[in-house]
C-alpha cells in the first residue's frame, strides 16, 4: 500500500511516498504552488500516477493542542483531496516536524539558505515516517 505523505504550505508542499509495504517514507520532493486550485490539480494528479491508496497530511496545531487558521486550511486541503480522489486522509499531528527537519538539514551540512527548497521535503518524509511508525506498533 503505498501512502503519501504531505507537508503542506503557502509556498511550497512536500511530499514523501512510502515503499509498497508501508514501511519506509521515501522519494521526497516537493510541489512550488501559491494557487490552491492549482495545488489541488497537481496534487490530484500526482495520487493518481502514482497510485496512493492512503494520504497522511501534517496537521499543524498549536502548541497549546487548539487547532488554528493554519490546521483549518489542511482540512480544507484534506477534505478537497478526499473528495476528489476517494483516497482516505489522516491528518497527523506535526508539531514540531519542520524544527526537526531544519535540524537535519543544517547537520547535514546545509546553509540556511539552502533549506528553503528541501525542507517542506524533509518535514513530509518525517510526517510520513511517523505516521508509518505508529501504524506498524498499532498492529
Amino acid at each position: 500500500m503505498k501512502i503519501l505523505g504531505v507537508d503542506y504550505g503557502d509556498a511550497r508542499t512536500g511530499l514523501s511516498v512510502s515503499d509498497p509495504t508501508g514501511l519506509i517514507a521515501g522519494s521526497p520532493s516537493v510541489i512550488a504552488e501559491w494557487n490552491r486550485d492549482k495545488l489541488i490539480e497537481k496534487l490530484v494528479s500526482y495520487i493518481r500516477e502514482n497510485r496512493i491508496e492512503e494520504i497522511v497530511m501534517g496537521y499543524p496545531k498549536n502548541m497549546d493542542g487548539t487547532v488554528g487558521a493554519r490546521a483549518e486550511k489542511c482540512e480544507a486541503l484534506a477534505e478537497a483531496l478526499h473528495e476528489q480522489t476517494g483516497v482516505p486522509v489522516v491528518l497527523w499531528d506535526e508539531r514540531r516536524t519542520t524544527v526537526a527537519a531544519h535540524q537535519i538539514l543544517h547537520q547535514s551540512g546545509k546553509k540556511m539558505k539552502q533549506h528553503r527548497k528541501t525542507v517542506d521535503a524533509v518535514a513530509a518524509t518525517l510526517i510520513l515516517q511517523g505516521y508509518l511508525d505508529h501504524k506498524r506498533m498499532m498492529k
